[in-house]
């Protein structure tokens, strides 16, 4: 079972995420042959004040 997991900050709309899913499975399906309903997807949303790129918090920015 392929578990694909999305980290990113919040604000996509739902529709958009929808569409990520639709779109990624899709892909999953193709690329490793096997049947949607095997696939899962976590989208994660992570604050830009607890995600840091190269020492300094994305919130800083």
């Amino acid at each position: 079972m392929p578990i694909l997991r999305l980290e990113m900050h919040p604000g996509r709309t739902q529709e958009q995420k929808r569409a990520f899913v639709r779109e990624a499975t899709r892909v999953v399906v193709e690329t490793l042959v096997c049947p949607p309903e095997s696939v899962e997807i976590v989208i994660s949303e992570v604050s830009k004040e607890a995600w840091a790129t190269a020492g300094k918090l994305k919130s800083d920015s």
